[in-house]
């Protein structure tokens, strides 16, 4: 079978170093892709955005199965334009999207079908919205309703800024995602990342993970998409597995088919663990980044059959094995992320890196340059360490990130620090 995997960054790099090890991949291509993936793949200048160039290719090409990575063109609809061609793939369709592209929709989804979620009010303008923080507790959290790039929320512990907030979406801050203004009670616990893989019908379980959104060590600075993660999520217990596929997942997922809108894919909940079990913080409806990187590293299984069952409504027969043990990755950035990045300066010691044991560096923003791979983005590598404990993983991440000799990049060294205190009995 020959597959095409759609987009550019790290989680694109982790899906396409595993499918490219299935036995029944024949030929794998990637649209755009970047320099680490052109290692397993061969890279093509698609233009994504352009569904028919993506079937045209697909025919061209006797494209068996496309795998659509992150979450713009499911949202615009892409799915749904190979469906209508019989193109068989990986990833919801535009109205089962709207779980990522509007956060007002997975709201009143909750609502609807009693899944656990904080409570929440939705706007168009913004004197409503003040009007509604009025009578709120502190904090509140305050969310352009569409895609925001990982932006548009704030946790606001003031109500002069939770009204500024309020003010960005509505003054166009965030373009046409801030056009309507999600408010929601802040929801305390502990935070998680759960992935379900679902066809429709039946959903299975495909890992947990924990991520830090901060770009300084000790969750200090800006908010960023993500500089680092770890698998298995201690907080994710068995029984916390599964209430979240109780209480959360299979509502989901029937409430959609209930409403003429199956999904299939993988969804991704955002989970706050609270004093009365997992309550929903959003949806995305695609592999999280860099969450995948640390799940394919952790996954036994060939990956490509069971992303097949999810668009052929099998995943009932499915089974898959996990490798004892944790992963961690640690994002290596450019200078000037999460603002402006710069961009061009030479990575070395990628080979050196990638050479030690249990280690995959994966690469999210890079580009090559005959010999040479540069740096072509924010987030530009995700160095990945697998061991038996979580502490034992992120020792074999950074012994790999000090060995690429890459003075324009930074990290933070402080990844997986909670779970590691909580194996020390801290």
């Amino acid at each position: 079978m020959n597959i095409l995997i759609i987009g550019s960054g790290g989680r694109e790099h982790a899906l396409a170093w595993r499918i490219a090890t299935s036995p029944l991949c024949e030929s794998l291509y990637a649209a755009p892709g970047n320099a680490g993936i052109a290692q397993v793949a061969t890279c093509v200048g698609l233009d994504v955005g352009d569904h028919e160039a993506v079937i045209g290719f697909c025919c061209d090409h006797d494209i068996g199965f496309v795998v659509i990575g992150p979450e713009a063109p499911l949202v615009a609809g892409l799915s749904d334009d190979l469906t209508k061609a019989g193109i068989k793939h990986f990833g919801p369709s535009k109205a089962a999207a709207q779980l990522e592209g509007s956060k007002g929709f997975t709201k009143d989804l909750c609502a609807e079908f009693n899944i656990p979620t904080g409570a929440y009010g939705r706007f168009t303008d913004a004197a409503s919205a003040r009007s509604y923080l009025a009578g709120k507790a502190l904090p509140i959290v305050v969310k352009a309703d569409g895609l925001a790039a990982g932006k548009g929320v704030v946790i606001a512990a003031t109500k002069a800024k939770a009204e500024a907030a309020v003010d960005a979406c509505f003054d166009g801050a965030f373009g046409a995602a801030g056009s309507e203004v999600v408010i929601e009670d802040f929801l305390d616990g502990e935070e998680a990342s759960f992935f379900a893989l679902c066809d429709g019908t039946h959903a299975i379980a495909f890992g947990a993970a924990q991520d830090h959104k901060r770009v300084g060590d000790g969750d200090t600075g800006p908010n960023t998409g993500g500089m680092g993660a770890y698998t298995p999520a201690p907080v994710m217990t068995d029984d916390m597995i599964q209430r979240a596929m109780d209480e959360i997942i299979t509502p989901t997922l029937a409430g959609l088919a209930k409403r003429g809108t199956p999904f299939k894919g993988v969804l991704f909940a955002g989970l706050m663990i609270t004093q009365k079990g997992p309550q929903l913080i959003e949806y995305n409806v695609r592999f999280g980044d860099p969450e995948c990187q640390v799940l394919m590293m952790q996954l036994k299984s060939d990956l490509l059959p069971a992303l097949l069952a999810t668009a052929e409504g099998t995943l009932d027969a499915v089974k898959l094995d996990w490798h004892e043990g944790a992963a961690l990755t640690v994002v290596m950035a450019a200078k000037g992320y999460p603002g402006t990045p710069e961009k061009g300066s030479e990575i070395r010691g990628l080979e050196e890196a990638s050479a030690l044991e249990g280690v995959q560096v994966f690469h999210a923003g890079t580009k090559a340059d005959g010999g040479r791979i540069l740096a072509n983005g924010g987030r530009v590598l995700n160095v990945t360490g697998r061991g038996a404990s979580v502490a034992e993983a992120q020792a074999r991440a950074y012994a790999a990130v000090d060995a690429i000799n890459w003075p324009e990049g930074f990290c933070r060294r402080d990844i997986g620090w909670r779970a590691v205190a909580r194996e020390k009995g801290v």
